[in-house]
């Protein structure tokens, strides 16, 4: 993928600083983006997963919904597909003066801590995790953490997104923002729920290993089977009581960016998609980003992880009941600030997890965005 004229190249950096809600995203195995704009500033912001049945438009989902990181929902006041159409819509939208008037807000300062503090917060998290999972209170855990990079006065969320682009043509690869979310970027494997008209598809994905030298690793520890095992076992549940006639494959290795996973699909049949926010209520969060049983982890990761994930392990995508939905769990995202970059990434735990590959792990993936910066 190419970038846009220099115009439309600062047109779309400076929305990212704007009042404005717009989204750039380009699915797997394409060559070109969608571009999804809301003119009015009325944020359409959603109490619950559910009150996306019949909705259309952009979704940025948190991983938990509050005031302050609620469900946004972005209009599709202005939509177009590649850069011909994507350039004449900007070129021609008469808020083009304004978007252009846009100036950095100030960033919120980060602490500073070097690699061993860092460790250290993981590790006693870790050491929360971990006993309950050894006392058999949870089959799955899921740990995550946060790193910040800092990045250049000049650093372009476009370029970055391009870079992403070319970089990763497995994943599903967004840019989007909101007055409200701030600006996020993510390079994502994993389908949440895509589709259209009865035909629909949704993943397992768990177990991570990084390729070594090219090479992807083909043999699976007992602790990553068991992992993805779980997760797949939980969405087959899911899939059975909304869909029918679902089809399975996997479990199977699949690359995302330098890392693989084992991935399971599932495909199955809707009668009716005027209620896919119920489907998504159920779906999110996934075995994947939380763990099992799902209210009880979802509540020991609020009350234990030591952070607020926002809209990392949330969902994003389009949704549209009556064309198709692409909707993606946002994972190896960052939240992108004036002066740095926030990075986040985590791994399933289980009781036969050890604490530094899994801190090794969670560093494996935040490469895929500390890569592009």
């Amino acid at each position: 993928m190419r970038l846009p004229s220099p115009h439309i190249h600062q047109l779309i950096d400076c929305l990212t600083r704007s009042r404005f809600c717009f989204a750039l995203y380009r699915l797997p195995w394409t060559d070109e983006c969608y571009f999804v704009l809301q003119t009015s500033e009325d944020i359409e912001t959603l109490n619950d997963i559910s009150e996306l049945n019949g909705k259309k438009g952009f979704v940025m989902a948190p991983f938990i919904q509050s005031d302050e990181h609620p469900l946004i929902l972005i209009k599709p006041d202005i939509t177009a597909y590649d850069w011909s159409e994507i350039s004449q819509s900007l070129t021609t939208c008469i808020y083009a003066d304004a978007i252009l008037t846009c100036k950095n807000l100030p960033s919120i300062p980060i602490t500073q801590l070097n690699e061993n503090e860092r460790y250290d917060r993981y590790y006693a998290a870790f050491r929360r995790f971990i006993e309950p999972l050894k006392n058999k209170q949870f089959k799955k855990l899921v740990l995550s953490r946060p790193a910040f990079c800092p990045i250049e006065p000049d650093f372009s969320p476009l370029a970055t997104f391009v870079k992403a682009c070319n970089a990763y043509p497995r994943m599903m690869v967004y840019l989007c923002h909101t007055p409200i979310t701030g600006t996020w970027l993510g390079s994502t494997p994993e389908i949440l729920l895509s589709g259209h008209a009865q035909n629909w598809n949704t993943v397992a994905l768990a177990g991570t290993l990084p390729i070594q030298n090219g090479v992807e690793p083909n043999e699976w520890s007992d602790k990553n089977k068991e992992e993805q095992a779980f997760v797949a076992e939980y969405i087959r549940k899911i899939v059975k009581k909304h869909g029918r006639k679902m089809e399975e494959k996997g479990p199977y290795t699949a690359r995302a960016g330098q890392l693989v996973h084992l991935k399971t699909d599932f495909f199955f049949q809707l009668k009716e998609t005027g209620f896919l926010g119920d489907l998504l209520k159920e779906l999110h969060p996934t075995p994947a980003v939380c763990g099992l049983p799902k209210q009880e982890a979802y509540d020991f990761i609020l009350a234990n992880e030591g952070y607020d994930r926002r809209y990392y392990s949330g969902f994003v995508g389009w949704l549209d009941p009556e064309g198709h939905t692409d909707l993606y769990v946002n994972l190896r995202c960052m939240e992108i600030r004036s002066t740095e970059a926030k990075l986040y990434a985590g791994g399933g735990i289980l009781p036969s997890s050890e604490v530094r590959s899994e801190w090794e792990e969670t560093g494996e993936k935040m490469k895929t965005m500390r890569n592009l910066i």
